[in-house]
């Protein structure tokens, strides 16, 4: 059972402002879970260090999931769907690429700090990603 509240969910996406009320997230990738977001799910929003952003700066509730039509003559198309997140606060302290591979780097390999570097920085790419307890419960403490 999650505790009251938790971050089920990350997403990591291009040019977040952090002072926004609402977010909408248009055709996003979905790995390891992040498929199954659903309305009223807890999620934590990363703004994309690929693309000059800073990390972890807030947690939301999905108000809205639609999920994307495949495009034709792909085999292998990642699904992908676009969301709309209410905010429901602002990160207190920095975490981002960094803070996170020094983390996993100086603890167990299934730490929650390693779970968030393989599923949101091993690849580069901006996704939507389910998160275990652990991780969740993790998380919450930067709010």
């Amino acid at each position: 059972m999650e505790p009251e509240g938790s971050l089920l969910y990350a997403i990591k996406a291009a040019a977040v402002d952090a002072a926004a009320n609402v977010w909408t997230f248009g055709a996003q990738k979905t790995m390891y879970g992040g498929k199954h977001v659903r309305p009223g799910d807890h999620i934590a929003v990363f703004d994309s260090e690929n693309e000059g952003g800073l990390g972890l700066v807030a947690r939301g509730v999905v108000v809205h999931v639609e999920a994307c039509p495949k495009r034709s003559g792909i085999e292998r198309q990642t699904p992908r769907v676009t969301l709309t997140i209410a905010s429901r606060g602002r990160a207190i302290r920095r975490l981002g690429r960094v803070e996170l591979k020094a983390l996993s780097l100086s603890g167990r390999g299934d730490s929650p700090e390693a779970e968030l570097h393989f599923k949101l920085y091993r690849q580069a790419t901006n996704k939507i990603v389910g998160l275990s307890v652990p991780a969740a419960v993790f998380l919450h403490t930067y709010f």
